[in-house]
């Protein structure tokens, strides 16, 4: 049965790949970029059903626009694969004072999230991309305001988007089902490259994994379930996605900048 499947951060890497797999499948493909070019290129890569969408989701309006965008052009989402992703940039601070890895990796995945809720039904699927490389997360450079190295800042922005997938499911009991994957560790993309000088493992590994998440039966009753695809299994995230008193400060902080964000 076809689907209509939305990955964000679909012009390279492992969600143009998987965007492929997908659309090969049949599945209907809204892929979002935040390069015009590169978002058309990916459109004719990827072929088939397949809508382009643009946004900037360090921007706020641009997570909102492309939100709206996406609800007056269809009635139903199926899957949602919050895939975009940062590493590295020439500037770490969004306009808005935030930390651009936190900003594009966990907070505006959530803002999406939240906003197309409406489209999701109860057998739809969020799934959200975590990593190996998870730290605790420093609330006070959540909310922005402190300098980060970049593997600090990704690393806790990824527990922090782990920890955020966690607790949509448990507010979310019959549905949609939101998970957290691992798509594999040093994989051959843009980030990879960029951020260790090295040509990586093949991207396949990510993309097969997202694609099965998307649509396998296997991933069908799993909600709130980390998949570390290094081990090939449902796992363990770091120890404080499942610390009551950390998650509890995590996703306060959390609300508390969208609410933030979405006010100003």
């Amino acid at each position: 049965m076809s689907k209509t499947i939305l990955i964000t951060g679909a012009t390279d890497g492992i969600g143009l790949e998987a965007a492929k797999l997908l659309a090969r499948e049949g599945h209907t493909m809204l892929v979002h970029g935040r390069n015009a070019a590169k978002l058309d290129a990916a459109r004719a890569t990827i072929g088939g059903k397949t809508h382009g969408y643009l946004a900037d989701l360090s921007h706020t309006g641009d997570v909102i626009k492309l939100a709206d965008d996406i609800i007056r052009d269809h009635a139903r989402i199926d899957v949602l694969i919050n895939n975009a992703g940062v590493l590295k940039a020439p500037e770490t601070t969004t306009e808005d004072g935030f930390d651009l890895r936190f900003m594009v990796n966990t907070i505006a995945p959530y803002i999406l999230t939240k906003r197309l809720l409406p489209l999701l039904v109860n057998d739809s699927r969020i799934i959200n991309l975590s990593s190996a490389a998870q730290a605790p997360v420093e609330i006070a450079a959540l909310k922005g305001g402190i300098k980060m190295e970049d593997m600090d800042a990704y690393s806790q922005s990824k527990l922090a988007i782990t920890i955020w997938s966690q607790y949509l499911a448990t507010t979310l009991p019959d549905g949609p089902s939101s998970i957290s994957v691992n798509p594999g560790s040093l994989l051959a993309t843009n980030m990879v490259k960029e951020g260790f000088g090295i040509a990586g493992n093949d991207i396949a590994i990510g993309a097969n994994i997202l694609r099965r998440a998307a649509v396998d039966p296997e991933f069908a009753n799993v909600s709130g379930r980390y998949f570390d695809n290094d081990a090939g299994s449902f796992g363990q995230p770091h120890p404080d996605a499942t610390d009551p008193a950390k998650v509890s400060a995590v996703m306060q902080a959390i609300e508390a900048i969208t609410s933030q964000l979405l006010t100003t």
